[in-house]
C-alpha cells in the first residue's frame, strides 16, 4: 500500500488560473469541480458558482497538486506552505523552475548551493512558494 502527501492550496477565487498555469508547468491531467456544480453544499453562495471547490492536477504517480476557492465561511485565505520540489532530473525541475518563478519573486536563484545541489526558492504569481533542488553528483 502506497502513502502519498499530496499539498491542498487554498485559494481566494483564482483556484483554476492558478492550477491551468501549474498543468501548464508540470503537464498532466487538471480535473476540476466547481462550487455550481454542489447546489447542496453547506455555505454556497452565488459569488462562488463558477470558483473551484476542488481541483486535482495529477502529474504521475508521484506528483500530484490540490487545490479550492474558499468560501468567506472557511477560515483564513493563502497559502502558508512551500513546495519543495527534488529530484535528479535537472532538466525537468529546471523547466518548472523557470516557469513557477516567472512573474513571481525570487528569495534564492536556481544555482549551485553551498552543499553541492543546484537549488532555487521562489514565490510564484499566485504567492505560492516553492523550492526546487536537483541532487549534485553522488560519488
Amino acid at each position: 500500500m502506497v502513502t502519498r502527501l499530496n499539498p491542498y492550496i487554498s485559494f481566494d477565487g483564482n483556484a483554476r488560473e492558478a492550477m491551468e498555469f501549474y498543468q501548464t508547468v508540470f503537464g498532466g491531467e487538471l480535473d476540476v469541480s466547481p462550487w455550481g456544480d454542489m447546489p447542496d453544499m453547506p455555505g454556497n453562495d452565488p459569488s462562488m458558482h463558477d470558483k473551484l471547490m476542488h481541483s486535482q492536477l495529477t502529474v504521475n504517480d508521484s506528483v500530484t497538486l490540490m487545490a479550492a476557492d474558499m468560501p468567506e465561511s472557511s477560515g483564513p485565505k493563502g497559502s502558508p506552505i512551500t513546495i519543495s520540489l527534488s529530484g535528479e532530473d535537472e532538466d525537468q525541475l529546471r523547466g518548472w523552475w523557470e516557469k513557477l518563478s516567472d512573474g513571481g519573486e525570487v528569495f534564492a536563484p536556481f544555482e549551485k548551493a553551498p552543499w553541492g545541489d543546484t537549488f532555487g526558492q521562489c514565490t510564484d504569481k499566485f504567492g505560492v512558494g516553492w523550492m526546487v533542488n536537483v541532487a549534485g553528483d553522488q560519488q
